[in-house]
């Protein structure tokens, strides 16, 4: 029996299966992703979606969907779903669902009469390949197959409408068909591991619905185009595997690769598990190059999140060299003192005053898991001073040391922390000046390289620094500390003082060099775990303050006013935990092994197996956003780990 479970009579119903997805991915960045009943939701959704590095270097929807038939005596019996307008789903394959796991890999069990069907969907980790196997359990009759594969080929931020534009020729290959459907994308190759017929009737099924998409306010009606089908005859106990890839493959192999890909895979059997496989789908490498993915279905690559995201996605399960391997490829990209925010290249952003600060966090990190202290300084020393110095001297959108050692980070119009929503050009918690976290991260930062120059002996460094380190602790205090409202305002700004009740105080109390007394730390801990604390994570503001926004819904707009004013964040988890325990110790074990568990839940819920990017702050603090993102997975790993220290 699999660890993860589904309700078997539930599967067939609607409003319970459609909001549980699926998603896999490879090294490279591509991804299959669906509902657990093959019906599309989101615009994201697709069997293969990958990189096209001849338009965009983005995700391209190629294969959206695969329509299974099963046909005996003539009859036909459809085991697709897609939604069309008017709420009206066709065909309605769901009905004939009798059972649904995921381990080791997705599979689904269909009866029809007398005939039992099971489907197995895998996603190859070496290459862009979706393999669907089929084998028939059960059959009183000859049975016959047909698979008609929808095609979209375009942006998964975009949709495909019918045009003449598209090229419906196709090529003939070893069991199987090849095709283009626009200039300057990968090939796409459809085959099967025994010969099948294919009947080449080329049309566009107008008008699928994505309600998703519906939900966020975006546009959610698409066009797309099927070739034709495949037929094939399929007798009691045989196993057949379809291909969809952007290489040609020796039909023959077919079977040996989908035996060898499942034997590769970490079972998904228990909790733990479950995340340490989630955490490996956001490691992507091209090239030399080794990188995170932020979230999916809709992330790239994000400098902060991938710097926070490393630990646990890497160095606590146990692959150093691949964290190191994260740590240097961003290390290329740095410009002057800043890491790029988002986007690669020319397309990169460079607006982020904190993706550099949590570089040396990373650093800490990989020196606490490797026990390479001592080596820190040789390897990354200029690097870091690199950012240091250029924030002293001051850097792009108003980013400077003031005389106090305290770091000031904003221009107008620009919103430079994590909370980065912007609404109208405007930014919805632009923090300019003195941000609390910013600040707790640049103590750390400062305390840390002198702790690594130290053991280098780097005397140069130190005379440079130490003095600014000491004196910043009074500064911050002095600035943040409120000792009537016993909590640290969110940001300072000249004489302004704001004192919402958000969580980046918390960092103040967990960073491993502290800006602030264990009296102060005690108290911003209460007080975020009064104010703020969820089952799913830390809100992004007090539910006393009158900008709270519960709910994270309706359009862009609406979604992006609430994204940091109330919707709760798992990430932050993992400072809560940290800060907690240093205070707790072994005492408040119970607690946070409460919250970390409290979790498991949710391996049945949005993205199976994965943990999403927010929750609605209200209860039952519902999974909104993306639906299995690097931080949120990374901070719970994390947890597990410093868990499992303090039982030691």
């Amino acid at each position: 029996m699999s660890y993860i479970q589904f309700d078997k009579n539930q599967l067939i119903n609607l409003e319970y299966a459609l909001g549980k997805e699926l998603i896999r991915s490879n090294r490279a960045g591509a991804y299959a992703s669906k509902t657990i009943i093959g019906c599309n939701t989101r615009k994201y959704h697709g069997l293969l979606v990958v990189p096209q590095p001849g338009l965009d270097n983005e995700n391209h929807v190629l294969l959206s969907n695969l329509d299974e038939t099963v046909i005996q005596h003539g009859a036909e019996f459809n085991l697709g779903i897609h939604q069309y307008p008017g709420g009206v789903f066709h065909p309605k394959g769901h009905r004939y669902i009798r059972d649904f796991e995921t381990d080791p890999i997705p599979f689904t069990i269909y009866r029809v009469g007398g005939v039992v069907l099971k489907r197995e969907m895998l996603f190859m980790q070496s290459n862009d390949r979706i393999l669907m196997k089929y084998t028939l359990l059960d059959a009183n009759s000859p049975t016959r197959i047909r698979l008609k594969p929808f095609l979209a080929f375009r942006n998964v931020h975009k949709l495909c409408k019918a045009n003449m534009d598209i090229r419906d020729k196709y090529e003939k290959i070893e069991n199987g068909i090849r095709m283009r459907l626009y200039p300057g994308y990968s090939m796409i190759y459809l085959q099967i591991s025994k010969a099948a017929e294919y009947t080449h009737v080329p049309d566009w099924n107008y008008n699928v619905e994505y309600r998703e998409e519906l939900k966020r306010g975006y546009d959610y009606q698409e066009d797309l185009f099927t070739p034709g089908f495949f037929e094939f005859p399929i007798r009691k106990g045989e196993s057949v595997v379809f291909s969809a890839g952007i290489k040609q493959v020796s039909p023959q192999s077919l079977k040996r690769s989908f035996t060898a890909e499942v034997n590769k895979r970490i079972p998904r059997d228990d909790y733990e598990n479950c995340l340490i496989n989630s955490a490996q789908q956001f490691i992507v490498r091209k090239g030399r190059k080794t990188e995170i993915v932020a979230g999916y279905p809709w992330f790239g690559r994000w400098g902060r999140d991938t710097f926070i995201s490393i630990p646990g996605l890497t160095f606590v399960p146990g692959n150093i060299k691949t964290g190191k391997a994260v740590i240097d490829t961003m290390i290329a990209e740095l410009k002057g003192p800043l890491f790029p925010n988002i986007g690669e290249g020319h397309e990169s952003a460079y607006n982020s005053v904190d993706a550099p600060l949590w570089f040396f966090w990373a650093l800490q990190q990989y020196a606490k898991f490797s026990d390479t202290h001592d080596k820190i300084w040789k390897a990354y020393g200029k690097k870091m001073m690199l950012v240091l110095d250029g924030f002293r001297k001051g850097t792009d959108y108003g980013i400077k040391m003031q005389d106090n050692g305290l770091l000031y980070a904003g221009e107008a119009g620009y919103a430079l922390t994590w909370m980065d929503a912007v609404v109208n050009g405007k930014p919805v918690t632009a923090r300019q000046g003195l941000p609390v976290e910013i600040n707790a991260l640049w103590y750390n930062a400062i305390m840390f390289s002198l702790e690594v120059a130290e053991l280098a002996g780097d005397k140069s460094f130190i005379k440079r620094w130490e003095n600014i380190a000491d004196n910043i602790p009074a500064a911050f205090e002095q600035s943040f500390w409120s000792t009537e409202k016993q909590y640290l305002a969110d940001y300072v700004d000249g004489e302004k003082q704001c004192w919402s009740v958000r969580p980046n105080q918390i960092f103040a109390a967990s960073l491993p060099y502290s800006p602030v007394s264990e009296e102060i730390r005690t108290a911003v801990v209460e007080k975020v775990q009064q104010n703020l604390l969820t089952p799913r994570g830390l809100r992004t503001l007090s539910p006393k303050n009158e900008k709270y926004k519960g709910s994270y819904a309706g359009d862009q707009k609406q979604r992006d006013n609430a994204y940091h004013q109330g919707t709760a964040w798992p990430w932050l988890l993992g400072h809560f935990a940290e800060a907690y325990l240093k205070i707790h110790k072994a005492s408040g074990l119970a607690f946070i092994e409460q919250i970390y568990h409290g979790f498991e839940e949710e391996m049945t819920e949005a993205g199976i197996g994965s943990i999403s990017e927010i929750y609605n702050g209200d209860p039952p603090h519902k999974a909104v956003g993306a639906i299995s993102q690097a931080w949120s997975v990374a901070e719970l790993l994390r947890i597990k780990s410093l868990i499992d220290e303090y039982k030691k």
